[in-house]
């Protein structure tokens, strides 16, 4: 580790860290050195929130967005020796480029985060995604390509003729990847919901390329929540044109990387296609459910305009918790309940037009309105019978945020909470060990945004019961995220 000795290299690091509270995540001429304590560091960061007032008049901070490569951070308790691998996190990070703003928060450009764990220790690093959308946008100092709330307008610096003209190009869809990341053989990808994923570096966290899907299969765009089997085979869903021009689904499966080594994704293939019921105007599709041998898919009444949604992009809805498959429903009766599993009130009645009328079974309610970004031990039970749930219970959407576990057969449910404390979507880690499906720990990014901001954290809870294990503290502000996963090593 470098050290700073001179009165030079000490002011410039104060001054890089001022970059660093105000969450900006990269620099383009290098890293900054550092202390050689991490005591020494944490006086001087707190010292460092008094220089703020400087930063902002600085005339080139523009220029500056720090990069933080294996940072350190603060430890509050143990680790578990037996954590080790990488929390990959994805959310938006810019949310200005030059004198425009973005208006939305799906419209920030990406931004990918990862928690280092080995030995007991945490190291932490972020950096931006070098999409499309982030390099031209970055380049010609404003916004190129329209967002989810945000729209793009043609370059003022041309003549009145190539501005009107550049209505009638069409508008470009964004590869903004700031929502997901998932596997794809030996490979990781950021992803949106079009038809572009990014193809990062795990460990460094660099950006590699782009890739259009629809160069491999027919998909108008995909869902950010694929599912990824054992055997590392993904499935995904997306709407195309189908026969007579009327819009179709796909189910899109990339395979598990062969023997040849070749990119999985060259062998894509659509394994299933279904109309839509509406002949031109598609469900808006945020996941799905898939088992050994189903997919499930609700057509929701959410609609799209396909011409719109080809300039633009949705992002909010509805995530599925899991599904699985079960024999006790077969062979009931017109008129009678399809659904004879124990520990549920739901129903599902068989009618007279070969129809099946729904009822669901709320598992979570009271206080806590809402149960979002949910998540599973989805190694070991993806598709199959679970009982442990993970996620946000939230009040009115954003106040009272909690982390919860739910039993989904006895209803009990367990809540970590802290005032002015808003958790990111739990992520369920195993133990190697584990004789049950709860033994491992659960993985969430907390920020308390506002006046008088306390350091974001990253918060380590025993899955049992959802005791803290420990936290280690970030001096840095820390954008939400939206989705993630573990990285075993």
């Amino acid at each position: 580790m470098a050290v700073c000795t001179t009165i030079e290299q000490r002011a410039s690091f104060l001054l890089e860290l001022c970059l660093c509270l105000r969450g900006l995540p990269e620099i383009p001429h290098g890293l900054p050195p550092h202390y050689s304590t991490i005591s020494e560091l944490n006086i001087l960061l707190v010292v460092t929130r008094n220089c703020l007032k400087l930063w902002r008049n600085y005339p080139h901070r523009s220029q500056l967005m720090l990069q933080i490569k294996k940072f350190e951070i603060f430890l509050k308790s143990r680790i578990p020796l037996w954590l080790t691998g990488s929390l990959l996190r994805c959310g938006p990070g810019l949310f200005e480029v030059g004198s425009e703003p973005f208006y939305h928060l799906f419209d920030g450009q990406a931004l990918l985060h990862k928690f280092d764990f080995k030995e007991g220790h945490v190291t932490y690093h972020r950096r931006f995604i070098r999409t499309d959308a982030y390099v031209r946008a970055m380049t010609e100092k404003r916004i190129v390509i329209t967002e989810f709330g945000t729209c793009a307008f043609p370059d003022p610096c041309k003549n009145i003729f190539s501005r009107f003209f550049s209505y009638f190009r069409g508008v470009e869809v964004t590869d903004n990847a700031l929502v997901n990341i998932y596997p794809v053989g030996e490979d990781y990808y950021a992803c949106t919901e079009t038809n572009f994923i990014t193809k990062i570096n795990p460990e460094t966290l660099e950006t590699i390329k782009q890739v259009d899907l629809c160069n491999y299969v027919s998909v108008n765009g995909a869902t950010a929540h694929p599912h990824i089997e054992n055997d590392g085979t993904v499935y995904n869903i997306g709407n195309c044109f189908g026969k007579n021009f009327s819009i179709a689904y796909n189910i899109v499966k990339i395979p598990p990387l062969q023997a040849d080594k070749e990119d999985p994704i060259s062998k894509s293939e659509i394994v299933v296609q279904f109309p839509c019921s509406d002949r031109f105007k598609p469900s808006y599709v945020h996941s799905f459910g898939l088992t050994p041998n189903y997919i499930v898919f609700v057509e929701t009444p959410v609609k799209i305009n396909l011409f719109k949604f080809l300039s633009s992009w949705s992002l909010w809805g509805a995530n599925y918790m899991d599904c699985f498959e079960s024999n006790e429903t077969m062979g009931a009766d017109t008129g009678k309940n399809l659904v004879t599993l124990p520990n549920t009130t739901a129903t599902a009645i068989l009618c007279s037009d070969e129809t099946i009328w729904l009822e669901p079974e709320v598992l979570f309610s009271g206080p806590r309105q809402a149960f979002e970004f949910p998540q599973i031990n989805y190694q070991k039970y993806g598709g199959k019978p679970y009982t442990y749930a993970y996620g946000l219970g939230l009040n009115h959407f954003v106040p009272d945020r909690q982390l919860c576990k739910l039993n989904v057969k006895t209803k009990e449910t367990w809540v970590w909470q802290e005032p002015d404390s808003y958790p990111s979507e739990p992520i369920f880690v195993s133990h190697p060990d584990a004789l049950e499906e709860d033994d491992g720990v659960v993985l969430s990014v907390v920020v308390s945004p506002g006046a008088g901001q306390k350091p974001a954290y990253l918060l380590i809870l025993n899955a049992k019961d959802l005791s803290e294990v420990a936290r280690a503290e970030v001096e840095i502000n820390i954008p939400v995220t939206f989705h993630g996963l573990f990285k075993k090593s």
